[in-house]
């Protein structure tokens, strides 16, 4: 296969082909900033629910199980659609970057927090998410070298503090045995969003976490067959749905989006909306778990959404 060649994906234009104009935007089509906000809202979302997927997941398979198999079908949906695409090979100098999205986003996060999640509860894990949004733009800062207002920063730092005292105060203010895991996932995931979003402006979001995946699958792919040999598998309704999401939503669907937002609007401002995940997390842990809504949320989610409003206008 050839090497791909450095590329951002085409926005809607229109292109007069007989007068050789300029390409003109298509009436009424929205703005690449409104469309990279929303494709990063649509993977917020798509990532709220990994928590309480991840916990289902947990009724049918171990730990190790279910990031190996989650991994493993991951890549093999992205390998069918690079495939069916007839999609060439990334750059050599690529690659190095894929490496760090493949250990951050498709290994590390998921197998931290999956371990976390044996002795945490979802709204504690939250923690992780609630700091995630602040680390991105830190990490973000250095890689790019993109300086973000100091208003930025304040109201980034605002957010952080009000996802991180609801959180602590729902959690009693006591540190479970999980947080030395959910801290290392806070790291490798900030490191794979940066570079994810990094290489998302030189190649398509979706063949970016795609080849990610597809880089694992030589370790994943046996990995699968020793965890499952080796611990126990129950299979539930809960435990297929949650492996079928995680694997298809989570780590599939939900990175494509995200990394097309970030490209779009920047890895800065893309991660300050991942402040709304915690709170998105809480409510489908309700509903799919039957955790109780705290009272706090409503106030939170009001201090959050401010946070949010401030980084999007803020220089980024």
């Amino acid at each position: 296969m050839r090497a791909q060649s450095s590329a951002t994906e085409p926005t809607a234009i229109a292109v007069d082909t007989t007068s050789g104009s300029a390409p003109a935007p298509v009436p009424g089509a929205a703005s690449p900033t409104t469309q990279g906000t929303l494709l990063a809202l649509l993977g917020v979302v798509a990532f709220s629910l990994t928590f309480p997927s991840t916990a289902w997941g947990l009724e049918s398979f171990g730990p190790w199980s279910l990031v190996a198999v989650r991994s493993t079908l991951a890549a093999l949906i992205a390998g069918a659609f690079l495939l069916g695409g007839r999609v060439p090979l990334p750059e050599r100098r690529h690659w190095a970057g894929l490496a760090v999205v493949a250990g951050g986003v498709v290994i590390g996060f998921p197998l931290l927090t999956t371990l976390a999640l044996q002795t945490s509860t979802t709204s504690h894990a939250a923690v992780v998410v609630g700091l995630l949004p602040l680390t991105t733009a830190a990490f973000a800062a250095v890689r790019t070298g993109r300086r973000p207002s100091r208003t930025f920063w304040t109201a980034a730092l605002s957010g952080a503090a009000v996802v991180i005292a609801f959180t602590v105060q729902q959690s009693g203010g006591a540190l479970s045995a999980g947080d030395l895991y959910l801290f290392g996932a806070l790291l490798v995931c900030a490191a794979g969003y940066t570079e994810g979003g990094r290489l998302a402006g030189l190649m398509p979001g979706w063949q970016v976490i795609g080849w990610a995946l597809v880089l694992c699958l030589p370790l994943m792919a046996p990995a699968s067959v020793v965890a499952l040999a080796l611990e126990p598998v129950r299979l539930t309704a809960h435990g297929v749905i949650g492996l079928a999401w995680v694997a298809a939503g989570s780590t599939f669907f939900g990175l494509y989006v995200w990394y097309r937002g970030m490209a779009a609007i920047g890895i800065p401002r893309a991660s300050q909306l991942q402040l709304a995940q915690p709170l998105l997390t809480l409510f489908w842990s309700v509903f799919l778990l039957g955790e109780s809504l705290p009272l706090a949320a409503p106030v939170a989610a009001i201090g959050v959404l401010v946070c949010i409003a401030v980084t999007q206008r803020a220089k980024s």
